[in-house]
């Protein structure tokens, strides 16, 4: 019985860091999975696996602060094995300049390796510039 009831929180964990992982994807506010994606998961569930929705989604935590606990955590890993990698290989860096809207200058730093047999291109930091845009 209690592994069970381990293994289902196990699923609704995983099911938490999966939606988060499409949430940052698409780069919607992280409220979305609150407001429409539990709601679609309950409508999906009620309508076509008849079934009850309340043991399911109670598994699946997907508000504002988890979603963006997930993600940071997700991308701190994706930074580490980055920057473990890339000690370990040859690669070329690429700077660029980028605005933000209150004209706000930015370095954005993208690395480009061989991974495999593909060549995978990643940002590698931004970071705010001194100056700003006005062309002072």
């Amino acid at each position: 019985m209690f592994s069970l009831t381990s293994e289902s929180n196990d699923d609704g964990l995983r099911a938490s860091y999966n939606i988060s992982l499409l949430i940052a994807k698409s780069g919607k506010s992280h409220t979305i999975g609150e407001q429409l994606i539990l709601p679609a998961v309950e409508e999906v569930l009620k309508t076509v696996l008849y079934k009850s929705s309340f043991d399911i989604l109670k598994r699946i935590p997907l508000s504002n602060n988890t979603v963006q606990r997930r993600i940071d955590e997700m991308s701190s890993d994706v930074e580490s094995f980055l920057c473990d990698y890339l000690r370990t290989t040859q690669f070329s860096i690429q700077l660029n300049e980028s605005t933000l809207p209150g004209n706000e200058a930015l370095l954005l730093a993208y690395v480009r390796f061989v991974m495999g047999e593909e060549i995978d291109e990643e940002l590698l930091f931004t970071k705010t510039l001194k100056t700003d845009t006005k062309g002072e």
